[in-house]
């Protein structure tokens, strides 16, 4: 016990762990459950045992009413197989590190990010069409969809759609405009495309429908206009992790990977069975596939290295009340300055130090401004907190090279054969894959061999199965910014848990997890999925 905790208190940490009842984090919806032809004696027992625990928790007996009804939530509709993102999941993995490690404003991939890489598409496909077509333009207008409609007010999707519009792109565009945007929505801002110049306001985004027939949760169109002519349109849709496609897209063409995998299954052979380290082959598929040379790689991880160790030093240096109708208090610059005088013992020195971490990049997160997708922004805590706990045991650089690729390889395997984004996933797609990226780049960082860094990724992965996604008020803010932190904490407790036990003797491995929660997502509520219609989001009561 004193190894461990010198091992995490060395480093930085978070919140303990996440708890499956009274925490108010981890709802879901309830399971339709049929009864077994035959109740065997476990069945007996865990019926019991439940009923037991209801009564002393409730303080109620075990007597039912005469009559009960139980109704099914319908799950979410399933997304258009035309995707490309549905149907790159029938081939070998193709993403690369500069697609997956996105640079840009928060507080969501999804909801900020995606959009506003959309509009800027959109913007600079406009700018190319013919003169005589643009001289005609009068307007531009975006309508947004489904759960970009349902919760964009919180995520400031109208804000990130509109500077987009107006040639900002996301990695470069100064968070003060995006403040300066929400701050002053009636301000008609100037765009010029072509011969045009047009004034575009923020009632140019136009929140539209949020049920309907949609190839996915998050579709938007934007259109070039002519009075009520529509000149020019595209349906675009944000798939997660800041990812985007539009309607007819084609993925764009690229190299073949030396060592081709879609499951870890395949990892695990060319790793256990060919004996190649696991940084070596992602680095050889990296620059196969992208064409980069490796300075070209390191440079790009350092960088966003430096992004995320940027954002928590400042997040520990600000307190603020965050944007929004919540009034939520910044933690993190208080619970770092506390660190130094708690009499809490070296347990919770060392969860505090990692969760203060957790807390201060989710924060700058939430105030939009430039985090790292790491799988996506509103789990943009996670990954920076186990950087900078790295930082502080003094990790040689190139390991925390090599972690940022195992941590990409987690994250591939998740988007590959599920899902990365909360409005298919709820957040076990987001904070989920998260804490199994930072449990699998701590173990990678560690000297760990690969069974013990796809352990580590499973253990942390297993323990936010069916988590929802339920944003107060549509902000990422509550539960989300605390769930930075615990799954921080949880990366840390996967490894340790892995790197103690006989790696042969894990019972569930990644793939199996990884294949639950593509299974749970699809059966979890619409509900649960980003829409701030179930959960936290409707039962805490803001005054």
């Amino acid at each position: 016990m004193p190894n461990l905790l010198n091992v995490i208190g060395n480093i930085g940490s978070t919140c303990g762990g996440c708890h499956t009842t009274g925490c108010g984090t981890c709802g879901s919806t309830v399971p339709k459950i049929e009864a077994p032809s035959v109740l065997t004696r476990r069945d007996l027992g865990k019926t019991v045992l439940a009923a037991s625990v209801g009564a002393l928790l409730t303080g109620c007996s075990s007597k039912q009413p005469s009559e009960t009804t139980t109704q099914a939530t319908p799950a979410a509709p399933a997304l258009s197989p035309d995707l490309a993102v549905v149907q790159s999941s029938k081939g070998p993995i193709m993403t690369t590190l500069d697609e997956f490690y996105k640079m840009g404003p928060g507080p969501s991939s999804s909801h900020t990010m995606g959009p506003m890489r959309i509009t800027y598409d959109f913007f600079q496909r406009v700018s190319k069409l013919p003169d005589d077509q643009l001289k005609r333009a009068t307007a531009l207008k975006v309508h947004l969809f489904g759960s970009l409609s349902a919760t964009g007010k919180g995520h400031g999707t109208d804000r990130a759609s509109l500077a987009g519009l107006l040639g900002k792109a996301p990695a470069t565009c100064p968070p003060q405009f995006l403040d300066a945007l929400a701050a002053n929505p009636d301000e008609a801002h100037k765009v010029t495309i072509g011969p045009t110049t047009l004034d575009l306001t923020l009632k140019d985004i136009v929140f539209d429908a949020t049920k309907g027939e949609f190839h996915h949760p998050n579709t938007m169109t934007a259109k070039l206009l002519a009075g009520d002519e529509t000149l020019y349109e595209i349906e675009y849709y944000s798939v997660g992790g800041g990812f985007i496609e539009w309607k007819g897209y084609k993925p764009p063409d690229k190299g073949q990977p030396k060592y081709p995998f879609q499951h870890a299954r395949e990892l695990k052979k060319y790793l256990v069975d060919d004996q190649i380290p696991l940084p070596k082959l992602l680095l050889t598929n990296e620059m196969d596939i992208s064409g980069k040379s490796e300075k070209d790689i390191w440079e790009f991880l350092d960088q966003v290295s430096e992004v995320m160790l940027r954002g928590v030093d400042t997040g520990l240096s600000v307190e603020s009340v965050l944007p929004g109708p919540i009034k939520l208090h910044s933690k993190a610059a208080a619970m770092q300055r506390n660190l130094k005088t708690t009499a809490k013992g070296d347990a919770a020195r060392a969860v505090t130090r990692v969760a203060s971490y957790g807390y201060a990049m989710g924060e700058e997160n939430a105030r939009g401004h430039i985090i790292v997708t790491a799988p996506t922004a509103g789990s943009a805590g996670i990954i920076p907190a186990i950087v900078k706990s790295l930082h502080d045991l003094n990790t040689p650089n190139q390991n925390i090279r090599d972690g940022f690729l195992a941590a990409a390889a987690i994250g591939y395997l998740c988007k590959h054969n599920a899902t990365l984004s909360g409005a298919e996933g709820g957040c076990q797609a987001e904070v989920g894959v998260g804490s199994s990226m930072g449990a699998a780049m701590i173990a990678q960082t560690m000297g760990s061999g690969p069974k013990v860094v796809s352990n580590a990724a499973e253990s942390a992965l297993e323990s936010h199965l069916g988590m929802t996604c339920d944003p107060v008020a549509g902000y990422v803010q509550v539960p989300c910014i605390e769930r930075c932190a615990y799954g921080a904490v949880k990366a840390w407790t996967a490894y340790c848990i892995a790197s103690e036990e006989i790696p042969e003797e894990r019972r569930v491995d990644l793939d199996t997890t990884i294949a639950a929660m593509d299974l749970t997502a699809k059966e979890m509520n619409a509900k649960y999925k980003e829409t701030s219609e179930g959960g936290l989001a409707v039962s805490l009561v803001l005054c």
